[in-house]
């Protein structure tokens, strides 16, 4: 068995993995990360592609920003669709100039493996029967069988960054989590196209068919979705019959629509709001989907992985630097309070947005009048626009030895 040793042991590579791993190599922590799927798998995942400010902030001051520079598509506003008409938002001046970029998450996770190569610091794909064991001890062991041989990394600490589906969060003792969870009852069909974006911002549609979305992935790629029941079979959809419904739903009175294209991806994403409560048990520390999941309606999921690991990285720094540990006992307290008001914010997104399938004729004309209210009130916008590009951060980016 080959032994290996580590200050901190990371299983996942994903966003907050990553990330995570090139801020303690920033401090000179060392990490190993471990992830069970392949590269190739976890580059080409399409998931968000909605960067907060700080998130962007985060990244340029990291020094991983340079494609985010280059390709990244700002957008300073979006626009709420009803009634068959848009209605702007202008975020950036509602928040003294911030605002969202569009980059895919798969891009970050690209930019952030190139970062962790040049690092030469261990990263372990395709691992296999990964386990995490005496979490509650002083030398928590990350197991895992790579090629032929097998693996033990005895660590001072575990992130756990493996995602909903991870094994870090069930290696937790039964009892010692509070788990919230709503499941709705619709999904969202999303698909990739050939197709320039027709417009240069994102279009949320309240529609009486069901919420649409129009998004971009870049100059040449519109990512789209519509609202479909949850287990609704992909093959019942034709590329003809996604584009009519799309453009039933978005097609506005002044003429805009959608540009149609090929599409060269399509699939049904069920939605939930979860979250796990501690996110922490002994030296395991959970950090973005494997603690908490967001419906995709406001944008937080990959932005919530990022502040979560920016508290443990601050946590993580104070400990090797001054053998402080009461930063890493606040890491939970500290992270739920910005993930519930996450929750919170896409939760009303959602419900704001969506038709649900008990609702009747009050209900949707509720939405009307609650949205005619958000685009003809500045204070209820800049209450959108200050959510939606991103809440301060709960610790600075000097705590990390990063500076803008």
């Amino acid at each position: 068995m080959g032994g290996l040793r580590t200050q901190v042991g990371i299983v996942g590579a994903g966003p907050a993995g990553l990330l995570l791993g090139h801020l303690l190599h920033l401090n000179g922590i060392d990490s190993v990360i471990v992830e069970n799927r392949t590269r190739e798998y976890v580059i080409d995942r399409v998931r968000a592609g909605v960067l907060e400010q700080g998130t962007v902030d985060l990244l340029n001051a990291m020094g991983v920003g340079a494609g985010l520079q280059r390709e990244g598509l700002r957008h300073d506003g979006l626009y709420i669709s009803f009634r068959g008409q848009r209605h702007h938002i202008d975020m950036a001046d509602l928040t003294s100039g911030r605002a969202i970029t569009v980059y895919g998450q798969n891009e970050v996770v690209k930019d952030l493996i190139e970062a962790r190569v040049v690092t030469a610091r261990p990263l372990y794909f395709e691992a296999e029967r990964v386990s995490v064991e005496a979490l509650d001890s002083s030398t928590p062991v990350i197991r895992f069988r790579h090629g032929d041989a097998d693996h033990q990394i005895d660590c001072d600490f575990i992130a756990g960054c493996d995602g909903f589906h991870g094994v870090c969060r069930p290696s937790i003792p039964d009892g010692l989590l509070t788990v919230y969870e709503r499941v709705y009852p619709f999904g969202w069909l999303g698909i990739l196209a050939e197709a320039p974006p027709s417009c240069d911002e994102l279009v949320y549609t309240c529609h009486e068919r069901g919420f649409a979305l129009f998004s971009m992935r870049s100059s040449k790629i519109t990512r789209l979705y519509f609202q479909v029941p949850p287990d609704e079979p992909i093959e019942n959809w034709s590329d003809d019959a996604i584009w009519g419904e799309m453009l039933t739903r978005m097609t506005t009175s002044d003429g805009w629509s959608p540009s149609v294209g090929r599409i060269i991806q399509k699939g049904v994403t069920p939605m939930r709001s979860f979250v796990a409560a501690p996110m922490r048990y002994g030296r395991l520390f959970l950090a973005g989907d494997a603690a908490h999941i967001v419906p995709p309606t406001g944008a937080k999921g990959l932005n919530l992985a990022a502040s979560d690991v920016l508290v443990l990285a601050r946590a993580l720094k104070a400990f090797y630097e001054r053998r402080r540990t009461d930063w890493l006992d606040e890491y939970s307290g500290v992270c739920l309070r910005r993930v519930w008001k996450a929750q919170r914010f896409s939760w009303w997104m959602t419900s704001t947005l969506h038709r649900s399938p008990d609702d009747n004729a009050f209900d949707h004309q509720r939405q009307l009048a609650d949205l005619d209210y958000l685009t003809n009130s500045r204070a209820a916008m800049t209450s959108l626009a200050e959510q939606y590009v991103g809440l301060p951060a709960e610790v600075s980016f000097e705590s990390v030895g990063l500076s803008l």
